[in-house]
C-alpha cells in the first residue's frame, strides 16, 4: 500500500496545505542514480561480505552504492544466477559435497581451461542443496571468511526483489548494473543469457520502469543485440549498454573465432571507442587504462571516450594493500587495509574526470567522493 501511495505522489503530484504560509506543495519523482557522479557496488560490497550474495548487495546498498553489480551466468534449466564465473569451487563449498562429486570437470573457455565445477552443469534445485557461498580471495580478505557458507547463491529475481524491497522501503532508487560472463560459450551451450536477461528485467516494474539497468559485458556481439532489442522492444525505461575492457592484449571471446580478431587495445583507440558508441553509452576499462599501477601519470583514455560521447566507469578500486597502486600503499601487508591510499586512489580517479567508479567498499568511496565535493 506504502509503494501504491508513493507511485501516485508521484505521478499526479499532492496538494498539501502548509500550516504557515498556506503555500501549496508538489511532489517530485525519485532522482535517478545515474544522474551524476556513480558508485557501483561491484559484486555488492565484497571487501566485506563474501561477493554476489544477498547480503553482500544489501551491505552495498546500505552503504550508500547507487548501484549493485551481479554478473549472471546460467544453470542447467537456464536460470540466470550470480556468480563471478561458472566454475565455482573457489566461490562455494560444492567441491566438498560428496553428492555432487562426479561433477567435476575440464572446460575450455574462451581459449582458457578451466577445472571444477560449473553451475551450467547444475538445476536451480540442485545448487540450493546446500551449496553455499564462500569468500573469493580468502588470502587478501580473511575476515571475510567467518561469512562462509551462510548464504545460497541468489537469482537474477531475488536480486531484483532486495532492490525493489528496498526502494518501496525507503523511497530510494538502486540501478543494477549486470554483466552477462562468456556470452560466446553459453550460446554454444544452448543457454543464452540475452533474452532469458531481457525477459525477466521487463518483468518487474522497478527494472521496467523505475531504476536505471546497465547491461554490460567484455563481448562486444551480445551489447549490440542489446542495443537492437533495446531500441526495438522499448521494454526498459532507463536501460543503457556499457562495454567493458579487458587487459589490453585480451581478445573478446566473440571476436576470438575471427579471421582478425581485435584486440581490447583496438577497442580502447580514439577511433576504437568512436565505434564502441555507435552501440554502448559508456565504457568499463580496467583502472589501469587510466593510470599506470606504478606511477601517477594519467592517460588521454578519459578524455578521449568523452569525445567519443562515452560514460567512463573503471574497475575495480579496492581497499587492501594488495589491489593498491605501490605509490599509495600503506605497507607490504596485503591483507591490511589501507584506508589513506584508498581515499587518495578515489581522489586521482575523481580528479581524473570518471563519471563513476566500481569499488569493494561503496561507503569509502562515498566518503572519499563527499570530500571531495566540499
Amino acid at each position: 500500500m506504502l509503494f501504491s501511495s508513493f507511485i501516485l505522489l508521484s505521478t499526479f503530484g499532492l496538494t498539501a496545505c502548509n500550516s504557515d504560509d498556506n503555500k501549496t506543495q508538489v511532489s517530485k519523482p525519485p532522482v535517478l542514480p545515474d544522474t551524476g557522479f556513480v558508485i557501483v557496488g561491484h559484486r555488492g560490497a565484497s571487501a566485506l561480505r563474501p561477493e554476489h550474495t544477498l547480503a553482500s548487495y544489501q551491505k552495498a546498498i546500505d552503504d550508500g552504492a547507487d548501484f549493485i553489480e551481479p554478473d549472471l551466468v546460467p544453470t542447467k534449466d537456464g536460470y540466470l544466477i550470480a556468480r563471478h564465473e561458472s566454475e565455482i569451487s573457489g566461490t562455494t563449498n560444492v567441491s566438498s559435497l560428496t553428492q555432487f562429486a562426479d561433477r567435476k570437470k575440464t572446460k575450455k573457455i574462451d581459449g582458457l581451461d578451466y577445472t571444477g565445477w560449473f553451475t551450467e552443469d547444475f538445476t536451480l534445485n540442485e545448487l540450493n542443496q546446500n551449496v553455499k557461498a564462500r569468500e573469493r580471495i580468502p588470502q587478501y580478505r580473511p575476515t571475510n571468511t567467518t561469512y562462509n557458507d551462510q548464504s545460497s547463491i541468489p537469482t537474477l529475481e531475488q536480486i531484483i526483489e532486495l532492490a525493489d524491497a528496498h526502494y518501496k522501503k525507503t523511497g530510494k532508487i538502486v540501478g543494477l548494473y549486470i554483466e552477462t560472463k562468456h556470452p560466446t560459450f553459453f550460446q554454444k551451450q544452448n543457454l543464452a543469457m540475452e533474452d532469458r536477461l531481457l525477459s525477466a528485467l521487463a518483468k518487474y516494474k522497478y527494472t521496467r520502469e523505475i531504476a536505471p539497468v546497465y547491461l554490460q559485458s567484455f563481448e562486444t556481439t551480445n551489447l549490440k543485440y542489446f542495443h537492437e532489442q533495446l531500441a526495438r522492444k522499448k521494454s526498459l525505461k532507463h536501460a543503457k549498454i556499457i562495454q567493458l575492457l579487458d587487459s589490453p592484449n585480451a581478445i573478446p571471446g566473440d571476436l576470438q573465432d575471427q579471421a582478425t580478431p581485435a584486440n581490447y587495445a583496438s577497442l580502447a583507440t580514439p577511433q576504437g571507442l568512436k565505434d564502441v558508441a555507435s552501440y554502448a553509452d559508456g565504457i568499463g576499462p580496467s583502472k589501469t587504462y587510466i593510470f599506470s599501477n606504478n606511477e601517477f601519470k594519467q592517460t588521454n583514455f578519459v578524455k578521449d571516450a568523452h569525445a567519443a560521447g562515452l560514460k567512463v566507469h573503471p574497475y575495480t578500486l579496492r581497499p587492501e594493500n594488495g589491489f593498491l597502486p605501490d605509490y599509495l600503499k600503506c605497507n607490504q601487508i596485503a591483507t591490511e587495509r589501507c584506508d589513506s591510499g584508498a581515499l587518495k586512489e578515489f581522489e586521482n580517479f575523481y580528479k581524473a574526470g570518471v563519471d563513476g567508479v566500481f569499488t569493494d567498499d561503496p561507503a569509502l568511496a562515498r566518503k572519499a567522493l563527499n570530500q571531495f565535493q566540499k
